[in-house]
């Protein structure tokens, strides 16, 4: 049996730890590495044709499968372009191991041809960043990296001289037992009792719920009835907490809509649940505040806090729920929900316009129906910027469907990488990636990768030729748009040259057909909606400082059955609340 070399431990030692792909463009360095994966039969090699994608799809493919994803790029300028996608996996905290390949060990130092220094550049963006330097640490670092990066939740980079990965490995190395899984971190008991003690002297509770709630659904829907208590979410925690929940007022921040705000500012305690909500003009600041996070780094670094609690959100609830006083008042729950309903039915009826007649096409109507014909487990995958503002209020949640943004990175550009990532876990799953045209054209030239693979990724492009997020930016600081008009061309035919299925739609008539012979395709489908770039969106609550970076519009506009079909879920749940 011939000796190994290090790239063939190196693939070895992912391979163990359930890496099943690696994400990247081959070149000089990183060659030994990728020529070791073509003889393992246990990691596949995928081809994109930037390295940005590369990083995106791996944080989706582990954001999808909670597991180990991998990523890597030639030295110098090729493992610098993974930059930018790795920063939102860390941020995501998707498990994510990136090689960046270096040049020979000898030359390092010494300015030579496309030298950089890996160990500086992603030092913000991992948890853990070292670099191999004899064959001997390969193991132990790798290994190390890997705990980082599964332990933590986030990003490892290694780095590797190609001279270093073409030499011997050493005979007798050290391998431990690789940590596959996080464990669950449960609070201690009298960060528990004093929990107990807040939830049973308040009188109004609301709960605020992030993407730390998953696996929490049943326990935060006990935990608030028990407490009476309206249950409002983040952007990230829309897809594990608003459906099938008679306590829901809807979503906070600046692509809110509903009562979230009212409720989280009317309370008297506000507990924070596996979350990281950025815009803190959005929270209280004369209201007691709790937060749970599993991260205690996370901790009060919004709010000021009455209790931090460092803890699993589903383990913390199973806790507590049981110990805390059921309360029998739902007059705060109930006129949060009404204030809900109405906030919904009021811009409903302040919509009178034919949306499905009107020409440039609606970018809510395009989403509306896209919710509706999309299949029940689907994976949406959606570009920075107004689509998130599409996504936040019309995609319909339901415990099986999963949403994937750059929603604390805010990257152009990342739904179409992330598709990727999302379609190579399953085939067979629908995979739709909610593309902006400013967003698509930035790295168009991985659709040629859903080509090159045939992934049945359907990219729904909604095109109003202009970065629209930016001009309304603009907007609100009181300047005129500038460089924000996009000159774009039939994307559609651009797909249907690249040997994909393509279809342009300009009239809302157009639409659902398209739509539907898109998700009929077997192989990679582009739909081209010509929208409106007119179409303005404001967040619930508005004030001169949460404006900053943000749209402002004269209008807000919320087609019925919008929002998610939150309208009609508003109108159940407010049927539910008892009558004096």
């Amino acid at each position: 049996m011939a000796k190994q070399n290090v790239s063939e431990q190196f693939v070895d030692i992912l391979a163990r730890a359930g890496v099943k792909r690696m994400y990247g463009v081959v070149g000089d360095s990183l060659n030994p590495v990728v020529d070791a994966i073509r003889r393992n039969s246990a990691i596949e090699w995928i081809q994109v044709r930037h390295e940005e994608t590369a990083a995106f799809a791996a944080g989706a493919e582990a954001q999808i499968t909670g597991s180990l994803a991998s990523c890597a790029g030639s030295c110098g300028p090729g493992n610098l372009h993974l930059i930018n996608g790795l920063y939102d996996a860390h941020r995501s905290m998707a498990p994510v191991l990136a090689l960046a390949s270096h040049i020979p060990s000898s030359e390092i130092g010494l300015g030579y041809f496309q030298e950089t220094h890996p160990e500086l550049l992603f030092q913000e963006c991992s948890h853990y960043n070292e670099m191999i330097s004899n064959p001997q640490q390969m193991p132990r670092l790798l290994q190390t990296a890997i705990q980082h990066a599964i332990g933590r939740g986030g990003v490892s980079v290694v780095s590797m001289p190609g001279d270093i990965a073409s030499q011997p490995a050493p005979e007798k190395s050290v391998e431990h037992a690789l940590v596959t899984s996080r464990p669950t971190v449960r609070p201690g008991d009298e960060e528990i009792e004093k929990l107990c003690r807040m939830v049973d002297e308040a009188k109004r509770v609301t709960l605020f719920c992030g993407s730390g709630t998953a696996g929490a659904h049943a326990e935060v829907m006990e935990f608030a009835e028990r407490v009476k208590a309206p249950v409002g979410h983040a952007l990230r925690g829309k897809e594990w907490i608003q459906y099938d929940n008679p306590y829901d007022v809807g979503m906070s921040g600046l692509l809110g809509y509903g009562a979230a705000y009212e409720a989280t500012n009317e309370c008297d305690l506000l507990i924070l649940l596996g979350t990281d909500f950025p815009y803190n003009a959005f929270l209280p600041s004369d209201v007691k505040i709790v937060q749970v996070d599993v991260r205690p780094e996370h901790l009060g670094r919004r709010s000021k806090l009455d209790l931090a609690v460092w803890g699993d959100v589903r383990e913390t609830l199973r806790c507590l729920t049981p110990r805390v006083r059921t309360k029998t008042d739902r007059k705060f729950l109930d006129r949060m929900l009404k204030k809900h309903a109405d906030a919904l039915e009021g811009v409903v009826k302040a919509y009178t316009r034919k949306v499905e007649k009107h020409i440039p096409i609606h970018p809510e109507y395009v989403a509306s129906v896209l919710d509706d014909l999309a299949d029940d487990d689907a994976v949406f995958t959606v570009d920075t910027g107004m689509c998130n503002v599409w996504a936040a209020r019309y995609l319909s949640p339901n415990g099986k469907r999963r949403v994937i943004g750059s929603f604390s990175h805010g990257s152009m550009a990342n739904a179409l990488p992330q598709a990727i990532g999302a379609q190579f876990v399953d085939r067979n799953r629908q995979v739709v990636s909610m593309s902006g045209d400013g967003g698509f054209t930035m790295l168009m030239g991985d659709f040629l990768t859903l080509v090159q693979y045939n992934l049945p990724v359907k990219v729904v492009l909604f095109n109003n030729s202009s970065l629209g997020m930016v001009e309304l930016e603009m907007l609100v600081a009181g300047l005129p748009s500038f460089g924000t008009t996009n000159k774009n061309p039939d994307f559609a035919a651009i797909a249907r040259a690249a040997g994909a299925y393509g279809v342009r739609v300009e009239k809302p008539k157009q639409l659902e057909s398209a739509l539907k012979d898109a998700f009929k395709h077997k192989g990679p489908a582009l739909v081209d909606v010509v929208t409106d770039p007119n179409a303005l969106s404001i967040p619930p609550k508005i004030s001169a400082e949460m404006v900053t970076g943000f749209a402002l519009s004269a209008s807000k506009i919320v087609l019925d059955g919008g929002v998610g079909r939150m309208v009609q879920m508003a109108r159940s749940n407010l049927r539910n609340v008892p009558r004096p």
